[in-house]
């Protein structure tokens, strides 16, 4: 039996060179890097998910507050055709207007939390008195921070959990609508308080006697201004003036909403 080939002798392996080495860590490096590169300006060209027109113009309205003269938001004189008990005309001379503001000088603690949701961005108010100086109404407009998304969902949460109707979200009295600037001279009798969904805005107004006399537990306007309603509220016609002022602020707010949407 012939004897088994012999293995072949292995063959040295030749050491490397340090600089083959780190040439080769080089390429390795450089790889990486443009790699990496070419992900990062992927990602830094990518766009912005796109920005609606109905988003741009929304955002726009929020400038209202500022962009507007305070006669065109608030004007020095209102008339309510018909907005008085009985379909009785009414008048409302604004006697006031309060510095804009954050909205804790403006809510009480429950309203102020309940409006957080949406974010407050500014707050501008005004006070009103009837052509008889019977009563004082201050009307305001918050302007929030929040989108179209939050601002729906803040009119949700109103209209589902009937915030608008309880007594601890009436808003409080502009010191100027009061004697001597005290805003606890004015018994709060009547409010509203609307959240708008096509603008950033929550429109609020709150009535009382202007000689400081109670009205009784306070209503809000929809109650006080109801056909049988025999409150003192009701009879004295503040509903009335709650309602009539605020249904006339948020046609203008909502006019010039209208306007600087179409301008976007």
């Amino acid at each position: 039996m012939p004897p088994a080939p012999l293995a072949a002798p292995a063959v040295p392996r030749a050491p490397r060179s340090p600089l083959r080495v780190a040439a080769v860590a080089l390429c390795v490096v450089l790889a990486a890097g443009l790699l990496g590169g070419a992900a990062v300006g992927t990602w830094l060209t990518t766009e912005p998910p796109e920005v609606t027109a109905a988003e741009r113009a929304f955002d726009e309205r929020r400038a209202l507050w500022r962009d507007l003269p305070v006669d065109e938001l608030f004007p020095p004189r209102i008339a309510g055709e018909g907005a008085g008990p009985g379909d009785a005309d009414r008048v409302w001379i604004r006697t006031g207007v309060a510095p804009d503001s954050g909205c804790a000088e403006v809510f009480d603690p429950a309203l102020l939390d309940a409006l957080a949701q949406a974010g407050c961005h500014r707050v501008i108010r005004a006070t009103y008195t009837d052509d008889t100086e019977t009563s004082v109404t201050t009307v305001g407009l918050l302007f929030t921070r929040g989108g179209p998304e939050e601002t729906r969902e803040l009119h949700r949460v109103f209209t589902d959990r009937g915030l608008a109707t309880r007594p601890d979200m009436m808003p409080l009295h502009h010191a100027a609508a009061a004697p001597d600037g005290d805003p606890t001279a004015v018994p709060r009798a009547t409010w509203t308080v609307r959240v708008l969904t096509d603008a950033p805005v929550v429109v609020f107004a709150v009535t009382g006697f202007a000689d400081g006399r109670a009205a009784g537990p306070p209503q809000t306007a929809a109650d006080a201004t109801a056909a049988d309603e025999t409150t003192v509220a009701a009879l004295a016609g503040l509903g009335h003036d709650t309602r009539g002022i605020a249904d006339r602020i948020e046609r203008r707010v909502r006019k010039a909403a209208d306007t600087a949407g179409e301008a976007v």
